[in-house]
């Protein structure tokens, strides 16, 4: 209330004041420096309070005139027209915006993400890219859009376009903002181009002036981050972190204040920091010493930048006032309104400064019609000013307000009145010229040697803005507009006139040349002006006599062009009783230019006059008689002479530069607007010329008319060379000048029609992506192709895979039109396509004759052009070229010369068939085929001789397809000109063609019945063969019973098992637990090394066998995401605790070594690996990485392959242990084992107390301690010195990795992190054949098969290499989760273990009871199966005691209860509640009995794996068979490990053992937490992890990152939000507002999160650039193809082509099976190895 009542006493004193304005600035004079810049710089919420308290809120009581909320309503209800149509949404950098490519008038149109989502657009064609930033969101811009132009959101009902709306504020308020606005706008311009010198107002004066400076560093684009860092260190002697942060706000804000004090001391600071600056650059940073109340003001005034937008929010009637004031004329002498001020001051501004002025005046002056007209006429006054000061600016174009251009050029209507009134064209290309007359020669021409490249790019820019201004061609045309039009076209062409003939050439003789010359800048200019050139035409073609005006204007300037190439008076020239009258000129002699844009410019005109029929009235224009066609085409010839003597080797010492120039010359980049032209004026001087001069004047200029004369000859083979391919060159142009019509204007086609016929040509090379046809299409001024409406018509789409892209190939139908000599083929282009057809045509059984398509008819301007395929030079050229391959003068003739030739005299066929075909014959003057077998026939040698001569030429077999069809067209043509009109002849000719029709098509199907034959003797043979080797087979086996008797029956038993399939017991040899274990019968066979490829048996004493692995840390199968283990925790690494938060996997590619070779390979690798760039990207030497020497996966050990332990049974032995050794006694003999153990062991630590302690045992107590040996003992397996060590490399691998800790193989976790890694391995891989749905044997792929096997066997082993006496602490450590072990306290309850874990390490660790003082021993083969058989029945019991606690509360499953396993069930559900406090009463047996089973399914999956590879036990055929339900397996499962198949069953059958064992289970506290819901339980089965559901469309990913919010940061600068995959977080990337230290060392975001995620192995999505990331470790990481796809089947990185995309649930599920494969590593390593990096990205920074 104290506020409102002091704000309005301030109002009402400003209001009576005389002079409101200096009332008004006097307050901010005093005010504001209290607020801003003060030493002790206050909290940003606490400043931002005052500034609303203070000096915001008593300016809009003053405007109201009121309490500023009672104000507001009064004018909301009021002013109708209150809320805008408009959305105006300024975009940020990076922020992605969308535009229709159905609906947008142009592409600048677009629409930001909330008005798409609420848009019709969004079921249309669009297109979404990343904004540079500085436009604004066109949603409500009728003039815009041609459909949709508001989204839901804007919509206001209303079609009116933008218009200025009737003001409704009443008169007081609206004085009081005028007045408002004209003070605080000028305070605000007055302060942002604030210079050093000026001084402040007497109303803004400080009553007492302070020696209190501000010494402020200013942001430019010279110097880079670690410049200025060095600078400030050394200049204000901060440190580096603030060093670091001072320079991160001055790129981000534009300016910062880096030091505060005396005018002395700043002036010290300001010197130290230029001078500092300049000695790393030439150019110092700039800096400025500012007063305190300066620095204060200049700061509130980007306040009042943000709080005008706001109030000018309020009201239409409030914007149109501050815009009225903001262009209003200043009266200070200047007459330049506040925003011409601002404008020509915007190059001087600083960053933060430039945002809001541009914002400020996106939200006024370019939201309504008439003010917008209004600035873009005071933008287009300064426009060349701007522009000058833009390109001496060093800050990019988004943040300059030269980029408004845009939003004022592009919209139709203004563009129309600023060509009108403000002559834009004429404006932007005088701009553009002042800025590039420094290049001109004294010529008048452009010469770019030595020009700056940055300058250069910058006055680039200007032509978007032409681009712009023509990007709409008007509809209807004021006599104002063609003059203005006319005037800004004639700017144009003297542009133009100094890029004609600029940068010339001449043919480099002798020796190379020293320096290439520059030419990038003038293709650079070429590319800029290709759209605009076509625009112009376009503008041109819409009005009749302003095409008739250019036409006259552009050839008025091509003549006066300076740079005509003749130096020398005409000469004749004779050929075949021809005489032409031309100049001489050589290309190889003279200067030439490939850049002609005038006479380009002119064969575009032309083809409109003819396409408009304007062309009749060219003669009142341009005098005939003036017109010289051969001038013309002079030029244009010039340059297509040049391209071919380049291809003919001919410059090749002028160096690498003119390559590059006859490259772009043709590229679909430049080809539409110079070679395409250039075709164009020579069709257009065909036209008008004698075709036999116009020949002459070709083979003049390919300087071959005094070869074709007869009158020159060389013997040099270089010349030679060259001759033949200039006349291969000269005949594809005669083939083009004459076939290629696919122009509008030239013949009747459409603009559809040529992007159809480019399409075909494309697609005859191959099949294409989408995103390939596009490239290779050139892109009209709103960047479309057209593919999208002929792909469908012409080809048929095949869609990807999990990898590639989706292809499009060619409809058969359209196969005819392939043109094999198309112009727009590049070399290798038609090489391929040519090989391509030829291929199809051979397996479709044709001929390999490539005839050309029929073309369609010239247009009447251009009909005459056909006369060049009959006239007399070129029958004589044809003819000799002939001549030579006859006569076979092998150096004067080329298959590919042939090849042309042939071509054109099928194409004058073909004319002269159609011609015939189409008229009487009488009436046809195309005598192609009669000149031809009439000239020169007087000596046998006319041109049809010589072509019936070549058909029997062997050296020309590959032409002998296209020779014969042209033969007989010859026939053709002649039975059409025989008969007496085209009714009689064309059946006759009909009858002939079904004739060869049809003897083609039966020599065809002979061909295939002649294949099928062939193909049903072969099968026939092979059956034959089949039966042989059968009957041999049995002939051997009935000869050998004696080795078959011996055979284990698998294979009768798998069929005995197939045919019963009722029976749910099976066989004895398919048991690997207990005294039923079946035989061995899966050791290793005998394997090849890759290295050395010498073959050895797996032997225990044999030199050791390696396979390659790579050991890593996983969080795949984690239920607890983020957690991280390590030695600190309390039972970790002993105990895995359930949640498997951390584990270690271990994977093999399955490739073996010898040991020894792996050693010299790897020594050899790290000795190379060393010395290349970035080798640390590749592989970590420091931690034993290599790249498997044959499939390159990533490695960082070997497992040794060790033999597996051959068990042979004695079952009646066997049974009759059983008998004795029963689970109780097993147990109580285990018990009194270790207790035995215990003083043996501390004597074995020379504890001469541990010593009395053993030898005190009573005798009893002696008997029972060696009681365990007595069910059989027997010597271990003894291993080779290779293959202990390698047991040792890989101990410690797995050791290191697993613990993050330094190599120690004295470590007493060793053993124990080998069982983890094999118990961990053989969860994900039981995980990954679950969510596969695969069978849990027959599934793995050999190598994943062999790698688990080596690494069960190899963590076995280790018990053998450890220390006994730590293996038996470690095995009793384990057990006493089970039983009650003396001496063992403090052990974790059922529920903190992982109980496939503990299985694992008590079934490896067991064995080291067996060892004595002296002697090595292991248990027998019986003990080992009685050992596991207890150990497998007790751990089962205890995780179905865990199942059942942990999942007591869940759903209730109806069944019968009167099964045995359900009673079981009930009972021992009552037995647990009777021990523990919290189990839900009247759960059902059957609920109990499914709810256990289904939980302790995975458990019993992981323990048959590890059986199976332990004991080498054939698992039951039933297991590699996908079961329709789990259930369906498990009795299987069971039986194979000697399990009762109703398991409850184990809980009756052990009574009396596990009554006891249960109870003191239960008695744990953690139980009773648990039951009460006091600690976190992991529920079984356990959750399988799969990567995160992400939405079907990309735009809404797209729309969840643009809502993203640093948590660090509160800035509006681009961030890279990117989306962990694994656990759905949004991240803040490759920000330093991010980063957070790991380790001791900086690391971005998502390199922390990695960290605990995924345990250093992170799968991220960056949303705006569409790509996933991997990664690795802090130094390793590769991009990835997002799981995105276009409609084309193509992934779309950085968003470069922009199409709407969407989830493709294939590659996705790739995605996810790399993850839990843990092939993101290996995935990694082999794209770094494709990828040779040159420059290392910082990973550990993302």
């Amino acid at each position: 209330m104290a506020e409102s009542q002091s704000g309005e006493l301030l109002s009402t004193k400003w209001q009576e004041a005389p002079n409101r304005g200096a009332a008004i600035l006097s307050h901010l004079g005093e005010h504001v420096p209290l607020i801003y810049c003060l030493e002790a710089e206050p909290q940003q919420r606490e400043e931002e309070q005052k500034v609303e308290e203070h000096l915001l809120f008593p300016l809009e009581c003053f405007l109201f005139g009121e309490d500023p909320h009672v104000g507001l309503e009064k004018l909301q209800q009021c002013d109708s027209s209150s809320l805008s149509q408009q959305c105006g949404r300024v975009f940020k950098e990076g922020e992605t915006v969308y535009s229709c490519r159905d609906c947008a008038i142009d592409p600048t149109c677009v629409l930001c993400m909330e008005c798409f989502q609420k848009s019709v657009h969004k079921s249309h064609r669009y297109k979404m890219h990343a904004s540079a930033g500085g436009g604004f969101c066109d949603c409500g811009d009728l003039e815009a859009w041609k459909t949709g132009p508001c989204c839901s959101q804007h919509d206001s009902g209303t079609s009116v376009a933008m218009e200025t709306d009737e003001c409704t504020l009443d008169s007081a308020l609206e004085e009081r903002a005028q007045t408002l606005f004209r003070v605080l706008l000028r305070y605000t311009v007055d302060m942002l181009v604030w210079k050093e010198t000026d001084e402040l107002q007497e109303e803004l004066k400080p009553k007492v002036k302070e020696d209190k400076y501000f010494c402020v560093l200013y942001n430019d684009e010279h110097h880079s981050y670690d410049h200025v860092i060095y600078t400030l260190q050394r200049a204000i002697r901060c440190d580096q972190n603030e060093a670091q942060t001072y320079t991160a706000l001055i790129d981000r804000e534009g300016r910062r204040a880096v030091k505060r004090g005396t005018l002395r001391s700043c002036q010290q600071a300001k010197d130290s920091i230029r001078s500092n600056s300049e000695q790393l650059t030439q150019q110092p940073l700039r800096v400025e010493i500012l007063n305190t109340a300066v620095m204060a003001h200049q700061t509130f005034s980007l306040r009042l930048g943000t709080w005008f937008q706001k109030i000018i929010g309020y009201s239409v009637g409030l914007r149109q006032v501050f815009c009225q004031v903001a262009l209003d004329p200043c009266f200070d002498g200047s007459k330049l309104s506040l925003i011409s001020r601002v404008m020509l001051h915007d190059a001087g501004l600083y960053k933060g400064a430039r945002k809001v002025i541009h914002e400020l005046i996106f939200s006024s002056l370019l939201m309504d019609t008439e003010y917008k007209r209004q600035f873009a006429m005071k933008f287009t006054e300064h426009y060349q000013q701007l522009q000058e000061d833009f390109i001496s600016d060093d800050h990019q174009r988004n943040i300059s307000v030269t980029a408004l251009s845009v939003q004022i050029f592009t919209v139709p209507t203004l563009a129309r009145q600023l060509i009108e009134e403000g002559n834009v064209i004429k404006v932007i290309i005088d701009t553009v010229m002042e800025m590039m007359r420094e290049h001109l020669d004294s010529n008048g021409r452009f010469h770019f040697q030595g020009y700056n490249s940055d300058k250069f790019f910058r006055v680039q820019v200007i032509f978007h803005d032409l681009r712009y201004i023509l990007i709409s061609k008007p509809s209807v045309w004021t006599e104002e507009l063609r003059v203005k039009f006319l005037e800004g076209f004639h700017v144009f062409l003297c542009f133009l006139r100094c890029m004609q003939g600029m940068e010339e050439v001449k043919r480099q003789v002798g020796q190379h040349v020293e320096v290439e010359p520059e030419w990038e800048a003038g293709f650079t200019l070429q590319m800029q002006l290709r759209h605009i050139l076509a625009m112009f035409q376009d503008w041109c073609s819409s009005d009749e006599r302003v095409l008739l005006l250019a036409f006259q204007e552009c050839y008025q300037v091509l003549m006066s062009c300076t740079n005509q190439p003749f130096r020398s008076e005409p000469t004749d020239s004779y050929m075949c009783k021809q005489i032409l009258h031309a100049r001489q000129y050589k290309v190889s002699q003279e200067p030439v230019s490939i850049h002609l844009p005038i006479s380009r410019l002119l064969a575009g005109l032309y083809v409109l006059l003819c396409q408009n029929g304007a062309v009749r009235y060219l003669p009142d224009f341009v005098d005939p008689a003036r017109l010289n066609y051969i001038e013309l085409a002079e030029q244009p010839l010039h340059c297509i002479v040049l391209a071919a003597q380049v291809c003919a080797d001919m410059w090749r010492r002028n160096g690498l530069s003119l390559v590059s120039q006859v490259y772009y010359y043709q590229d679909v980049k430049c080809r539409d607007e110079m070679f395409d032209k250039d075709v164009i004026m020579l069709q257009i001087a065909a036209s008008k010329m004698d075709p036999n001069h116009f020949l002459m004047l070709i083979l003049l200029r390919f300087e071959l008319f005094e070869m074709f004369n007869g009158n020159c000859s060389s013997k040099d083979q270089e010349v030679l060379k060259q001759w033949n391919r200039l006349t291969e060159e000269m005949l594809y142009l005669i083939i083009i000048i004459v076939g290629e019509r696919y122009v509008p204007g030239i013949s009747d086609v459409s603009k559809e029609d040529v992007t159809m016929r480019e399409v075909i040509h494309l697609l005859c090379i191959e099949p294409m992506a989408h995103s390939s046809l596009v490239k290779s299409l050139p892109e009209n001024e709103s960047n479309e192709t057209g593919l999208e409406s002929v792909i469908s018509k012409v080809s048929t789409f095949k869609k990807p895979g999990v990898s590639g892209h989706g292809l499009y190939g060619l409809k058969n139908e359209w196969l005819k039109e392939f043109n094999p000599f198309f112009y727009h083929y590049s070399r290798p282009q038609h090489s391929k396509a040519e090989e391509a057809q030829k291929k199809r045509r051979t397996q479709e059984g044709s001929d390999k004759a490539l005839r050309p398509p029929v073309p369609p008819p010239f247009c009447p301007a251009f009909s005459s052009i056909v006369r060049l395929l009959c006239c007399d030079v070129f029958i004589h050229v044809l003819r000799r070229v002939l001549q030579k391959a006859v006569e076979d003068r092998s150096n004067r003739w080329t298959e590919p010369m042939i090849q042309r030739a042939l071509h054109l005299v099928a194409q004058a066929l073909l004319e002269e068939k159609t011609q015939l075909q189409g008229s009487n014959p009488e009436d046809v003057t195309f005598d192609f085929s009669l000149k031809a077998q009439k000239i020169g026939s007087e000596h046998g040698k006319s041109l049809f001789h010589f072509l019936s001569k070549m058909k029997s030429l062997p050296s020309l077999e590959a032409q002998k397809d296209m020779i014969t069809w042209n033969l007989q067209m010859f026939e053709v043509v002649k039975c059409l000109r025989e008969k007496s009109g085209p009714v009689v002849s064309f059946p006759i000719h009909q009858s002939k063609s079904e004739e060869l029709f049809i003897s083609e098509q039966s020599v065809h199907d002979k061909e295939k019945v002649e294949r099928r034959r062939k193909a049903e003797a072969a099968k026939a043979h092979r059956q034959k063969i089949m039966a042989q080797m059968s009957a041999m087979q049995k002939n051997f086996i009935e000869s050998n019973k004696m080795l078959y008797d011996n055979v284990p029956e698998s294979s009768s038993q798998s069929e005995t098992t197939a045919t019963v399939e009722s029976r749910m017991d099976v066989d004895d040899s398919r048991v690997a637990v207990g005294p039923q274990q079946g035989v061995c019968c899966t050791d290793w066979e005998a394997l090849t090394c890759i290295l050395c490829q010498e073959e050895q048996e797996v032997q225990a004493q044999a030199p050791a066998m390696v396979l390659t692995a790579c050991v890593q840390r996983s969080t795949v199968l984690t239920q607890c995401r983020g957690k991280t283990l390590s030695v600190k925790d309390q039972y970790y690494p002993i105990f895995m605790p359930p949640d498997l938060a951390v584990g270690t996997h271990t994977g093999s590619c399955g490739h073996v070594m010898h040991a020894t070779c792996w050693q010299k390979y790897f020594e050899a690798v790290q000795n190379t690996t060393r010395n290349r760039l970035h080798a640390e990207l590749l592989i970590d030497l420091e931690n034993g990485e290599y790249m498997c020497p044959l499939c390159k996966s990533l490695c960082n050990t070997v497992i040794p392959l060790i033999p597996v332990e051959a068990r042979h049974l004695d079952y009646d032995s066997a049974e009759l242990v059983g008998q004795h050794l029963t689970l109780s006694r097993w147990i109580q003999i285990l018990i009194s084992r270790i207790r035995g153990l215990k003083p043996a062991r501390e004597a074995d630590n020379n504890s001469e107390q541990g010593a009395d302690q053993a030898s005190a045992l009573s005798v009893e107590e002696q008997a029972d301690f060696r009681s365990i040996l007595s069910f059989g003992v027997q010597e271990p397996p003894k291993f080779c010195r290779s293959i202990t060590e390698m047991l040792m490399v890989c101990a410690t691998t797995v050791h290191r990795v697993g613990l993050q800790m330094a190599p120690n193989d004295l470590c007493p976790y060793v053993p124990v992190m080998s069982w983890n890694t094999c118990a961990y391995t053989i969860q994900a891989i039981e995980n990954m054949l679950q969510e596969e749905g695969k069978a849990l044997f027959g599934a793995l792929q050999n190598r994943q098969l062999a790698g688990l096997k080596a690494v069960v066997q190899f963590s076995a082993a280790q018990r053998l290499k450890s220390s006994h006496a730590v293996v038996q602490q470690h095995f009793a450590d384990m057990l006493a989760v089970l039983l009650p072990v003396p001496n063992v306290e403090d052990t974790p309850s059922i529920l903190e273990v992982d109980f496939f874990h503990l299985l694992v390490g008590l079934v490896l660790s067991i064995p080291v009871l067996y060892q004595e003082e002296a002697v090595d021993l292991q248990p027998s083969a019986i003990s080992t199966a009685y050992n596991h058989l207890h150990i497998l029945h007790l751990v089962t019991m205890g995780h179905m005691l865990q199942v059942l606690l942990t999942t007591h509360d869940c759903a209730v499953i109806g069944g019968p209860e009167e099964g045995d396993e359900a009673q079981a069930a009930a009972a021992l559900y009552s037995l647990v509640s009777q021990h523990t406090d919290g189990l839900r009463s009247g759960v059902s047996g059957f609920t109990v009995a499914e709810t256990v089973k289904r939980g302790i399914f995975p458990f019993l999956r992981c323990a048959t794996l590890f059986f199976s590879c332990l004991t080498g036990v054939p698992p039951p055929e039933e297991l590699s068979i996908v079961a329709e339900s789990p259930e369906g397996q498990l009795p299987f499962i069971c039986s194979y490990l000697a399990l009762p198949c109703n398991l409850f069953q184990l809980f009756q059958d052990h009574r009396d053992v596990i009554t006891p064992l249960m109870k003191r289970w239960c008695e744990n506290t953690a139980i009773s937490k648990a039951l009460k819901s006091e600690m976190h339980i992991i529920r079984y089965p356990r959750k399988r992890n799969r990567l995160i559901d992400l939405p079907e469309d990309y735009s809404v990913l797209l729309n969840q990152a643009s809502h993203f919010k640093c948590p660090n940061s509160s800035d509006d600068e681009r961030k890279h939000p990117t989306l962990c995959l694994l656990c759905g977080v949004m991240l803040c990337a490759q920000s330093p507002c991010c980063q957070v230290q790991l380790n001791g060392e900086d690391v971005g975001a998502c390199t922390a999160h990695a960290a605990t995620c995924g345990a250093g192995v992170g799968m991220f999505l960056r949303v705006r650039e569409c790509e996933i990331v991997l990664m690795a470790s802090r130094t390793r990481g590769s991009p990835y193809p997002a799981p995105y796809l276009d409609d084309y089947g193509e992934t779309d990185p950085q968003l470069g082509r922009g199409n709407p995309l969407h989830l493709s649930p294939e590659r996705y599920r790739k995605l996810l099976n790399m993850w839990q494969q843990h092939c993101i590593l290996e995935e990694i390593a082999r794209s770094l190895e494709v990828l040779n990096v040159m420059f290392a990205f910082e990973w550990q920074m993302l």
